[in-house]
């Protein structure tokens, strides 16, 4: 004799009945059949078990009155702390779900049709809700990340560091080993930041990205840490510089001037580096040549002009002292070089030597301090160091006076 079909009321009666049974086979089933569940620690195996003890529930819920649809992502997900959301992936969460539902349609295959479709519907409709869950999470992610982001690129910018900064960075998940340099350019049209991000692991580096207004900043590092040097060891690959990274993010900038400050030791210095690309933006347009990008220190004369206290500091310390500590007599020949017009034979006749001498002399300098005077471009950077140090030096000697 056939066994009388169950009236509704009847079935939501037995499957509340047998919900702790459901529950039960689920977390063994989970155990045997995902590897990640079993690896979990205690808390987390607990909290995953809520929520699959959550689905059986809402599921009976759900099966009395299927409106309550728009309430399953709160009842399920609800009892899962926050910190499940970031340990357990979303395809992790369709594989519970795939369990549970393998479990409770094992348990009720003997009933109805109209139970083993409401099963489906359900579990469709969970799939959906999981899926929103994760989407709103990663939708409030993204938006945090981009604050926090810009937030650290502000600071950098300010140099104004407190405590926090490194464990901010971090948690943008920062890939940078070593030095770092800022680049400075104009905002696109239409600024796409994972295009971007994508163009700069390609070149092995990664970066921090801050919109303000009309410009564009970017803190650049090396994705690959630097191999150690070591006898045994085969030659490694140069690293690729910071001028050639920021040449191939170029085209991810408006267009405009485009100026890379000088690389820096690490994160807690690039404040520096964004005071010289900054300072280089802003003059930038006195720049006759159409270079893109171009390095910060290739602008020190327009940058001193315009009162960067930092571009007088460096052609100072960086050309100005060092001849003036070698040599007395390099720093005159220069300046006197730079006055006659980068004449050899003039320059010669001031000083009384012969022009081989002065050729000597300038190879000297260029030794001493890396510039090349013969050049027009750094003829001009030489002399502007030059004036800047003589105007805080003291005890500079006068020029001799021209024989007659």
């Amino acid at each position: 004799m056939a066994q009388k079909p169950r009236t509704k009321p009847e079935t939501l009666a037995w499957l509340r009945t047998i919900s702790g049974e459901l529950s039960t086979a689920t977390l063994k089933r989970l155990d045997d059949t995902l590897p990640w569940y079993g690896g979990m620690p205690p808390g987390r195996r607990s909290a995953v078990g809520l929520v699959a003890q959550a689905g059986i529930s809402s599921f009976i819920s759900w099966y009395d009155d299927p409106k309550s649809t728009p309430w399953i992502a709160a009842d399920v997900f609800g009892a899962a702390p926050r910190e499940l959301l970031r340990s357990v992936s979303l395809q992790q969460t369709l594989q519970l779900i795939r369990v549970v539902v393998e479990v409770v349609e094992d348990r009720v295959k003997s009933g109805s049709e109209d139970l083993r479709e409401a099963i489906l519907l359900y579990s469709r409709e969970i799939a959906f809700a999981a899926a929103d869950v994760y989407a709103r999470a990663a939708e409030a992610r993204g938006l945090w990340d981009a604050r926090l982001e810009a937030l650290v690129v502000d600071s950098i910018l300010s140099g104004e560091y407190d405590d926090e900064l490194p464990s901010r960075i971090a948690a943008l998940g920062w890939h940078g080993h070593g030095a770092v340099a800022v680049l400075v350019g104009t905002t696109p049209r239409m600024l796409d930041v994972d295009v971007l991000r994508r163009a700069a692991r390609h070149m092995t580096a990664d970066v921090l990205i801050g919109v303000q207004g009309s410009r564009l900043v970017l803190v650049i590092g090396r994705a690959a840490p630097a191999r150690p040097v070591s006898d045994n060891a085969e030659p490694a690959e140069p690293q690729i510089s910071f001028m050639e990274i920021a040449s191939g993010l170029a085209p991810h900038f408006g267009d405009g001037h485009l100026v890379l400050g000088h690389e820096v030791p690490g994160l807690v210095d690039a404040s520096k580096s964004a005071r010289a690309a900054l300072a280089g933006f802003a003059v930038a347009r006195a720049y006759r040549a159409n270079d893109r990008p171009i390095q910060a220190d290739d602008l020190l004369p327009e940058r001193a002009l315009a009162g960067d206290p930092l571009a007088r500091a460096t052609l100072i310390h960086r050309i100005y002292q060092p001849l003036r500590n070698h040599s007395v007599e390099l720093l005159n020949t220069l300046w006197t070089y730079l006055d006659n017009g980068r004449s050899l034979e003039a320059t010669a006749r001031e000083l009384f030597v012969h022009p081989n001498t002065v050729r000597y002399r300038l190879k000297r300098i260029s030794e001493v301090i890396g510039w090349d005077a013969t050049g027009s471009r750094e003829a001009l950077i030489l002399q502007a160091a030059l004036i800047l140090g003589a105007i805080q030096d003291p005890e500079l000697p006068r020029r001799s006076e021209p024989t007659r």
